[in-house]
């Protein structure tokens, strides 16, 4: 059963050392601090969210979190967001609902802890890498990942077996650099971590005889800091991981 917070329910996360379960604000001097005040609506559960908080946390910019349960969203989301889709990003007096306008509207306007290359046809290559990880995974890991009671068997079996192949075959890709086609943790790396991380919930395994140098990527992203103070207590728990804080 997922695990969801209740209706309204908000608190200051997105600070490294912070756990998703406790109602507190820590105020550090390293974090960038936003103007007025940031918000993010999102579901703590779900892989795109996961997304945006962990550049946020990569970046450390300091904001405030309003858990939202995807399957009953507040009337004052959908004032905000036409969509009333997840995550939505608010800062002042900027409204933005879309995962991939926010990462790049979070690395546009907070230099620190930059998530991709300097040069402009390095930028352009990886955001081609990052649409090619929405398209060819990201999109299976959303079959996989729908809410038991509208998930499609047929197409989830499908699903799977395409994404674990795909995943498999292209494994020594990750045997070149520590992250993703690159020395940093960048952009594309916010989009796998949270999808990789699911792998046991969309019910794949990765050999090890096949897909060592991912399984290796994984343990590297999924042993940085500000990955685990994303998690929550309970996801931490699945995979008997110490508790930050």
């Amino acid at each position: 059963m997922p695990f969801l917070f209740g209706r309204g329910f908000s608190y200051a996360a997105g600070l490294i050392g912070a756990t998703l379960t406790l109602p507190e604000s820590v105020v550090r001097s390293d974090l960038e601090q936003p103007h007025a005040g940031m918000l993010l609506y999102a579901d703590p559960d779900h892989h795109v969210s996961h997304q945006v908080r962990l550049a946020l946390a990569e970046k450390q910019i300091a904001y405030q979190l309003i858990v939202v349960d995807a399957r009953v969203r507040p009337e004052d989301l959908l004032d905000l967001n036409p969509y009333a889709s997840l995550p939505t990003l608010i800062d002042r007096e900027l409204r933005l609902y879309q995962n991939m306008v926010i990462l790049e509207y979070l690395e546009e306007r907070y230099h620190k802890h930059r998530l991709l290359p300097d040069h402009p046809a390095s930028r352009a290559e990886f955001r081609q890498y990052a649409w090619r990880i929405q398209h060819d995974w990201l999109s299976l890991a959303d079959t996989l990942l729908t809410h038991p009671d509208s998930l499609d068997i047929a197409a989830a079996q499908h699903a799977r077996q395409q994404l674990r192949n795909s995943l498999i075959s292209l494994a020594p890709l990750f045997a070149k650099r520590p992250f993703f086609m690159n020395d940093q943790f960048g952009l594309c790396d916010c989009l796998l971590a949270p999808m990789l991380w699911r792998l046991p919930e969309m019910q794949i395994e990765l050999p090890s005889s096949l897909a060592a140098p991912l399984l290796a990527y994984c343990q590297r992203l999924f042993e940085r800091p500000a990955f685990l103070a994303t998690l929550t207590v309970q996801q931490r728990q699945k995979r008997d991981l110490p508790r930050i804080g």
